[in-house]
């Protein structure tokens, strides 16, 4: 028998799946990298298309890629999302003029009652806090002394009127005696002088007595004004006199009363052009929410504190319910006019730029114009439109710093958007998730390709690893 000869190695001669596993896991890395990549391309594509897409030439049609892309468009050029505005009418309305300011209460009269004679007071006959009218009895001083004078005076003017008499008599028989040519003229003469003399002293004597009469009337002191009486300053048994610095009590009217209050000098013009009219003055606490009493715009002063740049004004109040105490702080509003069917927007509609004053007008479709007005008078929360918005037009007054002309808005009431974007976007999902799908298939054991794609490359790769078996396994033939 022939010697068989020895086999030869061969660089193939290999476990039969160890080079198909090598290149099945190279390819399977390199598939799945471009896969990756693509998925991440995919997603950052996606991303970007919903930050920065944009709106067609009419701002209202589909963008590509997206179903409502200029539904979305707020600003100018309709770029970013539409901008939530709140919206209110423009209508006719009685718009009130008031000035509202802060007000001291400041009684009509105050009066310190103090005594005009000295002497020891006897009797008070009032209580503190009460009420008195004008002419009741506050209080007595002895009056013993001023009746004493009284009667003195009296005496002396009593005296003095019957050496007049006596002076008269005797004139009359001078003047008799000298028609007979019975005494000298002189004698007629100096009796006639004695007379006037002495009724010149009756006219002082009545004087005195009159002083007299008056100072005991002043030992009675009574109540110059009615209102309300204060703390006691004195007791019964103190000698008073009229140079006392507190006196015997201090009356403060009450009803009516006054309200004093500055206004800025701009506004007097239109206050001295009303002075004639009816002007109803409010009085509130310093709260605001609580009405203490209604009045009348009673005057106005006549200058400018010059420190201030304001004019003081007075308001007079019945104060019947005695709710305004004198030195109190309340809050005044003067109602000094009103404009009759005004057009008015609420304040906050009307917005101040570079070229004036504007507001925004909500159009039908959806999108804002900024339009120049001219204001008129206005209130706490309410403008006159003097031109520029017409009645029953929208203007915008929430929201309106994030707006320009031709921007795009959505009012609160507004459904949520529908359809094209919606699509648009599901299809952006669908398509991200097919990707993600794609991404997410389960690999084939040890060669991290999905089953199919295992397969796949077996089939194509089957044919030549069978002819190498079949090269290497092939029985050696003799020569």
């Amino acid at each position: 028998m022939d010697a068989q000869p020895p086999a030869t190695s061969d660089p193939t001669d290999l476990p039969p799946n160890e080079p198909v596993r090598r290149r099945l896991s190279r390819r399977a890395t390199l598939i799945g990298s471009v896969i990756a990549l693509l998925v991440v391309a995919g997603i950052g594509w996606q991303a970007g298309e919903l930050t920065h897409r944009e709106a067609p030439a009419n701002g209202v049609g589909a963008a590509p890629g997206g179903g409502a892309r200029g539904a979305g468009g707020g600003g100018a050029g309709g770029r970013g999302p539409a901008t939530t505005v709140g919206i209110a009418l423009a209508e006719h309305a009685d718009l009130p003029i008031t000035i509202e300011a802060l007000g001291t209460v400041v009684p009509q009269a105050t009066v310190r009652v103090r005594p005009q004679v000295s002497g020891v007071l006897q009797q008070l006959l009032f209580k503190e806090g009460q009420m008195v009218r004008k002419g009741d009895l506050l209080a007595v001083i002895d009056p013993r002394q001023f009746e004493m004078a009284l009667q003195q005076a009296s005496g002396q003017r009593m005296r003095d009127e019957a050496q007049l008499e006596a002076a008269r008599v005797t004139l009359q028989r001078y003047r008799t005696l000298l028609e007979q040519d019975s005494i000298a003229r002189q004698d007629v003469d100096t009796q006639a002088a004695l007379v006037k003399q002495l009724e010149g002293t009756v006219i002082s004597d009545k004087a005195n007595e009159g002083t007299a009469r008056l100072n005991l009337g002043y030992t009675r002191i009574v109540a110059p004004v009615g209102g309300r009486v204060g703390l006691r300053t004195v007791d019964i048994g103190n000698v008073v006199s009229t140079s006392d610095a507190n006196g015997v009590a201090l009356i403060t009217q009450l009803s009516p009363i006054d309200v004093e209050f500055a206004i800025p000098q701009d506004q007097a013009p239109s206050l001295q052009q009303n002075a004639g009219a009816f002007m109803e003055a409010k009085a509130l606490d310093r709260t605001r929410t609580n009405l203490l009493d209604t009045g009348v715009f009673a005057s106005l002063d006549n200058q400018v504190d010059t420190q201030t740049g304001t004019v003081r004004a007075k308001a007079r109040f019945n104060n019947t319910r005695l709710a305004l105490f004198p030195s109190q702080f309340v809050n005044v509003q003067l109602s000094v006019r009103t404009v009759r069917d005004a057009v008015v927007v609420p304040v906050s509609a009307l917005r101040q730029g570079s070229a004036g004053e504007f507001v925004f007008v909500l159009n039908a479709d959806h999108t804002v114009t900024q339009r120049p007005v001219k204001r008129g008078v206005a209130t706490v929360d309410k403008v006159q439109i003097a031109s520029g918005v017409q009645v029953g037009e929208r203007v915008i007054t929430e929201g309106a710093d994030r707006l320009r002309d031709g921007s795009r808005v959505v009012l609160p009431g507004d459904a949520p958007a529908t359809g094209g974007a919606r699509g648009a976007g599901g299809g952006r999902r669908r398509g991200a998730d097919g990707a993600a799908g794609a991404s997410s298939m389960p690999m084939a054991p040890g060669s991290g390709l999905p089953p199919e794609s295992a397969a796949s490359s077996r089939r194509q790769m089957g044919a030549p690893v069978a002819r190498r078996r079949g090269e290497v396994q092939a029985p050696a033939t003799t020569q």
